[in-house]
């Protein structure tokens, strides 16, 4: 969608969206060149000063309106991102839930942007501070949260009054594109919101970001990416968001309520298959407890039903293509190499589709391969250790730092773990933190910015200063 109208490529190519499930070929879209790039920045530069005039309240029923349209049709959103991702229908609807949440949350902050004014010291002059929008952006969302990771860069950016140019991944283009419809739907003005789909991205993607005219770039994905696409920016010197890998620990203390704790690891490991950035990587159990917290865990991810995600009754579904359920395997093998046990599962599943046992693997080693990189899949590897000082040690000892989860019942250790955890985002006895009104984000290798929350319009906004002589 360019300039508020639907088009094929300029050349005509196509990229088949694949049903994970099954491997079979879901349809086709439209497969962006560089001049469609450059069409849809064109766009969004000729849309920019009509969108930032626009009354905020305008803006924000616009977003409002959005949300209520999602939430109406949350159950075509549900299944279309269950054909083209694979997660099930209740995970999908719980996604459809989240992700219009942050087009409701941001039609509230639209009317919330302010300056200030104040006198000088030597009250010579007054200071007038004014937030304006950045201006044109462009917006590289992953295939993981179809819906969610595009609602929550688009609405602060809708809010804040700067136009877009949104590329989808690959693999999962279609609620993208539904999604912008909607938008148009809901009265968006045409160029505002310009939706490219490529399998080219960087070929298409780099003449976009190195053009004067983009004044900001936002990408959640890898951190190998994140760091080619800063290194682009640079020359235009861009407002930069980067929402990256993660390697998040799962902290369980002695003190614990072991069975609240299993119940947070099935949340933070298993939702959306294991694939999310914030998803429980490495599980640190305290050696008083952590063999009855295997068993418990064990016992629940062995008692989960693979399947196509729009099966009743099916509680885990594919991982989104051949490479990521090899790359699973491949770290399953490792640590079992090294002389881990597998508890449960650690087995690709035969037939089509790109399934993978929830597994529970223990006496993993703290050097193996699935200690130090992201797993994006369903598997809890499980280490022990013997004092708070050592758990937050190997908590901290990776690159990343995006989210990170803690159970203890004692109010002290919360305190102190907390301020010890070098990480983004942190959750007390609970498994699940992504929240609309709190800010989203990483530390360390894990990226910067913020999304979601007070702070998210911010990354969209300039500031600045007038001073006036009375």
């Amino acid at each position: 969608m360019i300039g508020g109208s639907w088009r094929d490529s300029s050349d005509g190519a196509t990229i088949a969206v694949e049903d994970p499930s099954s491997g079979a070929t879901i349809t086709h879209v439209a497969d962006a060149t560089v001049a469609d790039g450059r069409a849809a920045l064109d766009a969004a530069v000729a849309a920019q000063a009509g969108w930032a005039a626009t009354a905020p309240r305008d803006r924000g029923e616009i977003l409002r309106s959005a949300f209520e349209a999602i939430t109406a049709r949350a159950e075509e959103f549900a299944m279309l991102m269950t054909l083209e991702m694979g997660k099930t229908l209740a995970e999908s609807r719980g996604e459809v839930t989240y992700g219009a949440e942050f087009f409701r949350w941001f039609s509230e902050e639209a009317v919330r942007i302010s300056g200030r004014w104040s006198t000088a010291p030597n009250g010579a002059t007054r200071l007038l501070t004014m937030k304006k929008p950045v201006g044109p952006t462009l917006m590289i969302t992953p295939w993981n949260f179809p819906l969610a990771m595009g609602t929550r860069k688009i609405g602060p950016a809708i809010a804040a009054g700067c136009t877009m140019v949104v590329k989808p991944a690959s693999q999962t283009p279609l609620t993208m594109l539904a999604l912008a419809q909607l938008l148009a739907d809901c009265g968006l003005p045409d160029g505002v919101l310009n939706v490219v789909t490529t399998s080219r991205t960087g070929e298409v993607m780099e003449p976009i970001i190195r053009d004067p005219r983009l004044r900001k770039l936002t990408f959640t994905g890898s951190t190998a990416v994140g760091r080619s696409l800063v290194e682009q920016s640079a020359q235009q010197l861009l407002r930069v968001s980067m929402e990256l890998g993660g390697n998040a620990p799962f902290i369980v203390f002695e003190d614990a309520d072991l069975d609240r704790a299993v119940e947070g690891a099935m949340l933070a490991k298993m939702r959306n298959i294991g694939e999310a950035c914030t998803a429980a990587n490495r599980f640190y159990v305290h050696e008083d407890v952590v063999d009855e917290f295997a068993g418990k865990l064990a016992t629940r991810m062995g008692a989960l039903t693979l399947g196509k995600g729009t099966k009743k009754g099916v509680d885990v579904g594919p991982l989104i293509d051949g490479k990521a359920r090899d790359g699973v395997a491949e770290l399953v093998e490792h640590a079992r190499a090294q002389g881990a046990t597998i508890v449960t599962g650690g087995k690709a599943v035969p037939g089509r589709g790109y399934f993978y046992e929830p597994t529970v693997i223990t006496g993993v080693a703290k050097d193996a391969r699935m200690m130090t990189e992201e797993i994006f899949g369903p598997v809890a590897p499980i280490a022990s250790f013997r004092t708070e000082a050592e758990a937050i040690e190997l908590a901290n000892d990776t690159e990343y730092g995006l989210a990170s989860y803690v159970f203890t019942t004692d109010l002290g250790r919360m305190i102190r773990v907390a301020e010890g955890l070098q990480y983004g985002m942190i959750g007390i006895n609970q498994g699940i933190i992504s929240n609309p009104a709190a800010p989203f984000g990483g530390v360390k290798a894990s990226g910067f910015g913020r999304e979601g929350g007070f702070e998210g319009i911010e990354e969209y906004l300039e500031t600045t200063y007038v001073g006036i002589a009375p």
